[in-house]
């Protein structure tokens, strides 16, 4: 028996189509997914950065920096980790 008349052929061939097709866009979300968690991460760690009142010398500075950068960047490679895994 042919559905809708014949109209899109053989049954199993659009069935077939149609299984490839939501293959597709299930990779494509899980791309889009993993590139919005991997700008999170960035954004994040951007504006974690831009909100410091560094002072005092280069070093000073310097280890200013490295001491945010200790509480934001393990949030970020979490959130990068996740998308990998999201992509796998």
């Amino acid at each position: 028996m042919e559905g809708f008349g014949g109209m899109f052929g053989d049954p199993e061939e659009f069935q077939r189509r149609m299984a490839e097709f939501a293959e597709q866009l299930q990779g494509q979300q899980s791309l889009a997914w993993a590139d919005n968690a991997i700008k999170l991460a960035v954004d994040m760690t951007v504006a974690a950065i831009n909100r410091m009142n560094v002072q005092g010398t280069t070093a000073e500075q310097a280890e200013q920096i490295r001491s945010v950068m200790a509480i934001v960047f393990p949030e970020a490679v979490a959130l990068v980790r996740e998308a990998r895994q999201g992509l796998q």
